[in-house]
Formats: C-alpha cells, structure tokens, sequence
C-alpha cells in the first residue's frame, strides 16, 4: 500500500514534466541535460542530477554511469541494475528529462571585409578595412582626404597576385577619376591591395 502511494506521488510530480517528457520519445541525452531520478524504495536517493561535460551522472549507490548518447529508458535500466545489490529485490526506478541543456547563443558573423593599405601623402593612412564590392572611388573617401603634398595624378595602385605573387601597378589620376572621366573609379578593390599616394615633385 505505501508503495503504491509512493507512485501515485512519484506520477502526480511527473506531471510537471510531461512537456519535456512527451519530446523525450527516442531522445538521445546530451552533457548538460537534467535527469529527475526517483527510486520508489527510497525517497532520499530521489534527486536531480546534471549530466557532466564528459555526458556522465554520479547517483549514490550506483556510482558513475555513461548516459551521453542513452535514452532516458536506457539509463533507468542501468540505474537499477547498479542499485539493485543494494536492495531485497530490484528497485523501482523512474527517470524523466527534467530539463534540456541551454543552447548556446548564437554569435551573429561578423561582416565579412577586406584589407587595405593606404601609404604616403593622406590624411589617414594604415591598414582600412572595407566591405567586398568597395570602388576606388569609395576608398578614396574612406581616406579623408589627401595632404597638400599629394601629387594626385600620379596615385598608385599596387596589386599582388595571391597565385605568382607577382605584383602589377596600376597609376590612377584622382582628378579624372572624380569628374567622371574614368573607368578606374569604379574598379574593385581585392583584399591586400596597396594604393600609394606619392609626393608631389616641385612646380607638378
């Protein structure tokens, strides 16, 4: 009769459990789980166990037991063969998932970008990076600007193949390019590139 009644409560406190239990059908348990454990015959082994980084729980008298991977099923059969030497007869255990494991947050991507150098006569120069897609034009502008020693028709745009490694130079004039009056300012820059402004010579 008292074990009857130790059911009927064990069955009456699952019912808070019945959502994650319903999902649990065929669930493989994973490190970070919650098991409700209960053992009928004795109510102060009953407890809830964290399931360790190693997919491992401890449980008193049935020591440590392998669950990652195991159905909840699975691990309330083990569980009662290990505590059954510590009984009259094989206990009755019950085993629920009481909670998931918290999924990890996902870390949005960080945009994906380019690098380029920027050398000699600029208002900014160092390491920029830019979005794929990035014009000349645009690259320009990112700079801030240009000294008042920037010799502006003869600025550099120095390209090294990743393949040969060979290294290509490509002379732009800012001014035409500006007002519209060449391709180049829409040309695309490629991570790595190097656009070196040099100084202007006297009376240029």
């Amino acid at each position: 009769m008292i074990q009857r009644k130790r059911i009927l409560t064990w069955l009456l406190s699952m019912l808070v459990l019945l959502p994650v239990a319903a999902a649990a059908q065929g669930y493989r348990i994973s490190p970070g789980d919650v098991l409700r454990i209960e053992v009928i015959e004795d109510e102060a082994l009953n407890r809830s166990v964290l399931v360790d980084p190693q997919g491992r729980i401890s449980f008193p008298l049935a020591g440590t037991i392998l669950v990652r991977g195991k159905t909840v099923t699975a691990v309330q059969a083990t569980l009662v063969a290990n505590l059954t030497p510590n009984f009259a007869a094989p206990p009755s255990v019950f085993v629920a998932l009481e909670r998931l494991a918290p999924t990890e947050p996902r870390i949005p991507d960080e945009p994906e970008t380019i690098s380029i150098y920027v050398l000699g006569e600029v208002e900014r120069p160092g390491k920029v990076d830019m979005e794929p897609g990035t014009t000349l034009l645009q690259a320009f502008a990112a700079m801030g600007g240009f000294s008042n020693f920037a010799a502006t028709k003869r600025v550099q745009l120095r390209r090294t193949d990743p393949k040969t490694g060979v290294e290509s130079v490509t002379t732009l004039n800012y001014k035409a390019m500006s007002q519209g009056l060449s391709t180049n300012a829409t040309l695309k820059l490629h991570d790595g590139d190097v656009i070196l402004v040099p100084t202007r010579r006297l009376f240029e």
